[in-house]
């Protein structure tokens, strides 16, 4: 998995795109519950990653009625180079958006959830107060619904983390994204080993939380470097490492470098959890709400396995 060229040069020295290979295949949607997921997000009025992220599983995991909800609006504060979803200058928070996600995850009968949102690093918590209210109001609504939560790296906001974790998620997810390297260019407004910090703060404030975390592949990284993020997780205690091929959502966005294998994708698993990950999803189409509530289940298993050990 070493660095490639970027993009082949067309005539004229015009760069483009890399084909796609056989195994990059999006399924259609499917009849019946997707129209009914879409209908019931429309109606209560909310966002969803799937949508705004340009998420090559939504035709998939919306006609299982499962949608990822994006709180706090569709305008991030930052301009990752990865990421389809808007950037500019948010509108104030909704306070009545916690009793609509809750209301939607009712009616499409969510056993698990997952939450996540844009950066607001225009709010002075990051909007952390706000995830919390989401987590409440579900708990509330649904309390036998096991909530998931990804959030931004709350850079620069101080004790934004614990005000989340106060709330008792089941599972803290935040996404490293791709190796240090690679930072300035692919997501120049946030800091590494501050990310890192994040997920190790997580499981130092409460035990009993999954914490989760993950990876694009494509972008240049090399084998040795993805070895080294797998490491770095590890020693910040990350229990879930998630591995997805990244796809370039527009022109304008950091071309694809590589298409990975399938095969590569079952290696770095196996790697992964060898290192002692809990859980491993690697494949050209994880992403980090995929298969969520299956995978939630499986790490609730993996740690009564651990503990009938003990």
């Amino acid at each position: 998995m070493s660095p490639a060229r970027p993009s082949a040069e067309g005539s004229g020295g015009v760069r483009t795109r890399l084909p796609k290979p056989d195994w990059i295949r999006v399924r259609a949607p499917g009849p019946g519950a997707h129209a009914e997921t879409v209908d019931i997000v429309r109606r209560h009025g909310l966002t969803t990653v799937c949508e705004e992220a340009g998420c090559p599983n939504i035709g998939e995991c919306w006609s299982k009625r499962h949608a990822t909800f994006m709180i706090m609006g569709d305008t991030c504060t930052r301009a990752c180079a990865f990421c389809n979803v808007r950037t500019g200058m948010p509108r104030p928070l909704d306070p009545l958006e916690p009793e609509r996600v809750a209301k939607a995850a009712g009616d499409l009968g969510l056993t698990h959830i997952v939450i996540t949102s844009v950066d607001r690093d225009d709010l002075a918590d990051g909007g952390a107060a706000h995830f919390a209210r989401v987590i409440s109001a579900l708990r509330v609504s649904s309390p036998q619904t096991t909530v998931e939560i990804l959030t931004p790296d709350f850079l620069r906001k101080d004790r934004a983390l614990e005000t989340v974790l106060a709330s008792a998620p089941d599972v803290f997810n935040h996404n490293l994204e791709t190796v240090p390297r690679l930072y300035l260019s692919i997501r120049p407004g946030a800091r590494y080993f501050h990310s890192l910090r994040l997920l190790q703060r997580a499981k130092e404030i409460d035990a009993n939380v999954f914490t989760k975390s993950g990876i694009m592949v494509g972008l240049g990284e090399t084998r040795e470097e993805i070895m080294q993020v797998m490491d770095d997780m590890r020693s910040a205690g990350v229990d879930f490492l998630t591995i997805g091929q990244y796809l370039q959502p527009s022109p304008r966005h950091a071309p694809v470098v590589r298409f990975v294998p399938p095969a590569e994708f079952q290696s770095l698993r196996q790697i992964g959890m060898a290192k002692g990950f809990a859980l491993v999803a690697s494949s050209p189409f994880t992403r980090s709400s995929y298969h969520a509530g299956d995978d939630f289940a499986k790490l609730q298993a993996a740690r009564r396995a651990a503990t009938a050990r003990l």
